[in-house]
């Protein structure tokens, strides 16, 4: 009987490779509060460097994004040549050699590429056959298939960057909303304000176990697929949650801003803020939601760029995904500056007394910007094809 096999999931699907805060010192002092995570990134380097001996050293072979430039070389080259109308007979594609490396069949999208494979003289091609005489003259069809692989991800990619703008707002002006609600827990304990963000890390730590031992099984006999939900369709219901999460957070905010106004507070926070009779509590299903949106949409975008990106150039798979977060946070930054330029001169939305302000108003702008991003997503994820298929 034929055995079938469950792919095996990269360590993402355990945790997720970000920094996530277990403890906020915001009761103590910054200094103890920064110099605690810089003593351990400290202990890091040093047990790092300890272990330099055991690594296994490669020998370079040729950095990845020299065969990408390569390719745009050579098409640009080749540029006036008329399009390949058999690709099988007229395109370079000497057999493939190599164990590691997937080798790539033909597709028909950015057929301008194929141009770089195309042998516009026999003098391009070594004696043999299997090699081109200059490589920036002459790619092989596998080479162009390599370069589609990535563009091909750049609009999916782009998706993260608008999705993270959302997320980002889990660590900055919840906590404000928080410190401007009711922390109380019990009769004494105040909840740290900055230590609501651990409910977001909750939801994924609990949901992570609970989608891959109780849900795939159920999801494999729907689908018919091994993973339950294909990589892109995880993508998009991470998308759909942060706008979910966006919506929740805008209507909890107006609440709080209401009783802050309309009703006695509890007390003023240190730049004189009221304090609204809100629970702060009540901001725990949105930073679920977030965390939910995170585990599908951060952990499958990290398995998707390292099983779409070719092999060799899977160092930088990694990277894609961070450079999103990275970019995420500007996006947000430029928005929020934007935001201050233009409701300045009256009701600022983002006041530092955010009963003054209209926080809300700014979160259904972002789950407006959430939704175009959905629409734009499943535009991208539509016209996308998997590494392999000709089909999208």
């Amino acid at each position: 009987h034929a055995v079938r096999r469950r792919p095996i999931r990269p360590a993402h699907r355990v945790g997720q490779a970000r920094d996530q805060q277990l403890l906020q010192l915001s009761n103590v002092n910054w200094a103890i509060g920064l110099g605690i995570p810089t003593a351990l990134m400290f202990l890091a380097c040093v047990l790092f460097f300890m272990g330099t001996r055991l690594y296994v050293r490669v020998v370079p072979e040729g950095s990845p994004f020299t065969t990408i430039v390569q390719v745009f070389a050579a098409a640009f080259a080749k540029r006036s040549l008329k399009q390949a109308k058999d690709p099988k007979q007229d395109l370079f594609d000497p057999p493939h050699t190599s164990a590691i490396v997937t080798k790539l069949a033909h597709t028909d999208q950015f057929r301008c590429l194929d141009k770089a494979a195309m042998v516009a003289s026999p003098e391009e091609v070594r004696s043999g056959g299997a090699a081109a005489a200059d490589p920036w003259r002459l790619c092989t069809v596998q080479q162009v298939e390599e370069v589609k692989c990535l563009i091909r991800i750049v609009p999916v990619w782009s998706t993260g960057i608008i999705y993270y703008v959302a997320v980002v707002q889990q660590s900055t002006y919840v906590v404000f909303s928080a410190l401007q609600s009711d922390r109380r827990l019990g009769s004494s304990f105040h909840v740290p304000a900055a230590s609501f963000t651990v409910f977001a890390m909750l939801a994924q730590t609990l949901w992570i176990p609970i989608y891959d031992r109780l849900l795939v099984p159920r999801l494999r006999k729907v689908t018919g697929k091994d993973e339950g939900f294909t990589l892109l369709q995880r993508q998009g219901i991470g998308i759909a949650l942060s706008t979910v999460a966006m919506i929740i957070s805008a209507v909890v905010e107006d609440r709080r801003r209401d009783i802050a106004l309309n009703q006695p507070t509890i007390g003023t926070t240190q730049t004189g803020g009221g304090i609204s009779a809100m629970s702060s509590f009540w901001m725990v299903p949105q930073l679920m939601i977030l965390g939910l949106s995170e585990a599908f949409n951060l952990i499958s975008q990290i398995e998707f760029y390292y099983k779409e990106i070719p092999e060799h150039m899977r160092s930088v798979a990694g990277a894609l995904a961070f450079c999103n977060l990275a970019l995420g946070n500007y996006l947000s930054g430029f928005l929020t500056t934007i935001v201050h330029r233009t409701t300045g001169g009256g009701q600022n939305w983002l006041a530092q007394d955010l009963n003054k302000g209209r926080l809300d108003l700014f979160y259904w702008m972002i789950a407006g910007i959430g939704v175009f991003n959905f629409v734009y997503f499943m535009i991208c994820a539509r016209w996308y094809r998997f590494k392999g298929t000709r089909d999208a």
